[in-house]
């Protein structure tokens, strides 16, 4: 019995062991002040690093700070719309020179008023006279190339591409012939006038699918378009 009993003194000198199930141990309190005065100390130790978040959140601060600004220059460069898009118009569709007052110059077709190859819903940047005249040089030699098209089965392709070519040079012709010199005005009109009178012709024989008559009024085209390369060099 002796050993039975000592071996019971040895255990009620350990403490007792709280259940798993049970009661969870006691959590030591913690007052908010030493916390926020943890954090205040954190803050010091450890400054704010940039972050993608932040960088972002700058962006979009300096961007809307200067959304006047963007928005002043987009609407001087000509090249960025702020609003719908506009429909070129000829400024002048009938010119007078100096040398002839009373006769009217059109670059228009005298009987119609209009060029039937112009094509709607075209965006022309304002590039100024030398932009226009490096943009008139540049589609006439586009147009140059066209004659590899024709006869091999490619009409829709042809008709669209010589009508969006025609209709910018329409447009840039009539700036540039606004904004020429009394003296060079009336060549400038004569060369736009054959160039639009052949153009209407060969635009209505593709639109025909007439092979003969397109070949024919393609060669008579391309001496014209050479011409239009060698003025506005």
């Amino acid at each position: 019995m002796a050993p039975t009993a000592n071996l019971n003194q040895v255990f009620r000198t350990f403490p007792a062991i709280p259940k798993l199930c049970g009661d969870r141990l006691p959590r030591p309190e913690t007052t908010p002040a030493h916390l926020t005065g943890n954090k205040a100390e954190e803050s010091r130790d450890y400054p704010l690093k940039p972050t993608r978040r932040l960088a972002l959140g700058l962006g979009t601060i300096g961007l809307f700070a200067n959304s006047n600004v963007a928005v002043s220059l987009a609407e001087d460069n000509g090249f960025w719309l702020t609003g719908p898009i506009p429909i070129p118009r000829a400024a002048n569709k009938i010119f007078k020179t100096v040398e002839d007052p009373d006769r009217n110059w059109m670059i228009d077709n005298v009987e119609t008023g209009t060029r039937s190859f112009l094509k709607t819903g075209v965006y022309m940047a304002d590039i100024g006279t030398k932009g226009r005249q490096f943009r008139l040089k540049k589609y006439a030699f586009d147009l140059l190339a066209l004659g590899d098209l024709i006869g091999k089965d490619a009409w829709n392709y042809v008709r669209k591409y010589l009508r969006l070519k025609s209709t910018f040079m329409y447009f840039d012709f009539d700036k540039v012939i606004s904004a020429a010199v009394p003296d060079d005005k009336p060549p400038l009109l004569d060369l736009a006038n054959r160039l639009f009178n052949t153009v209407e012709k060969l635009e209505y024989a593709v639109k025909q699918h007439d092979l003969p008559q397109t070949e024919s009024l393609y060669k008579d085209t391309t001496v014209i378009l050479q011409e239009v390369m060698t003025r506005m060099a």
